[in-house]
């Protein structure tokens, strides 16, 4: 284990391998049933991600991605009725948050990036410019399911092809404007009360280059159209689930400029799915 706290050591294990072989290969194997594959592989994801089973609906899995993108026991996580507190879409760690300054934002202290390299509509870009934003990461281990922060409605979404970069903090203080370089999905939605927009942009990683939301047959867009804008009108309640990742990995959120972060969100935090995160006012 300590190997692989190695800083070096765990940047070129978990990027410098054929990134796409990588995803695709465990992506297989995690679907496999077999026992001779399936307890193996879950044995050893519990092991080493850390895994707490103690919410989900069951604790038996025929396949490792079952686990993956388990349920919970209903009222597992809680999301609260205030229309004017925005909640965690997701179980994370807390990463870089605060004010977008014009266009401008950081993955990292250190290593900024534009939201018009990450966002592919200048007109969105314009919308979020001086808003803010907060960075949540899901690891391997955590509950992959995604949720709507608040009651809202969504628009449309593009999704925008990339790598599968790692997108853990080792990664993150070496590569720069690594957001903007993996496959992404950007979500443009509107609070349901309120008009304002809101952006939730979920980023895909080495091992996760899959994204599944339910507003949208996202595998048969992608095939029948590639990757680019569809333009849908979902209502998602607050609290109801928008989607999945096959693994762990990024949602970034965007409130424009009039919508604020809580003041008490903290780097390195870990939150839970329902936990509120900001305000519509």
């Amino acid at each position: 284990m300590r190997f692989f706290l190695n800083e070096d050591i765990n940047f070129l294990v978990t990027n410098r391998l054929p990134r796409r072989f990588a995803t695709k290969l465990v992506g297989r194997i995690a679907r496999i049933e077999h026992p001779l594959i399936a307890r193996p592989s879950l044995a050893l994801w519990k092991f080493f991600a850390g895994v707490d089973l103690s919410d989900a609906r069951t604790t038996r899995f025929k396949s490792l991605r079952d686990g993956f993108v388990r349920a919970l026991r209903d009222g597992a996580r809680e999301f609260d009725a205030d229309s004017d507190s925005i909640a965690s879409p997701c179980d994370a760690l807390v990463g870089a948050h605060g004010r977008i300054e014009e266009d401008r934002l950081y993955q990292v202290k250190g290593f900024p990036y534009r939201l018009g390299d990450l966002i592919p509509d200048a007109a969105l870009v314009e919308r979020y410019r001086d808003g803010s934003f907060v960075t949540l990461r899901l690891t391997a281990g955590m509950y992959h399911r995604f949720h709507a922060p608040t009651d809202l409605v969504v628009e449309g979404v593009t999704y925008v092809s990339g790598d599968c970069w790692n997108v853990n903090p080792i990664a993150l203080k070496r590569v720069e404007r690594l957001f903007c370089r993996n496959e992404r999905a950007v979500i443009e939605a509107r609070v349901l009360m309120s008009g304002q927009p809101m952006l939730i942009v979920p980023v895909a990683a080495i091992l996760v280059a899959s994204i599944r939301l339910h507003c949208l047959d996202t595998e048969r867009t992608l095939r029948e159209h590639g990757p680019g804008r569809t333009a849908c009108s979902a209502r998602i309640g607050k609290g109801e689930e928008m989607g999945w990742f096959e693994h762990g990995s990024t949602i970034i959120l965007f409130l424009p400029k009039g919508m604020r972060l809580s003041d008490t969100l903290v780097e390195g935090q870990a939150i839970r799915a329902g936990a509120v995160i900001g305000h519509v006012g």
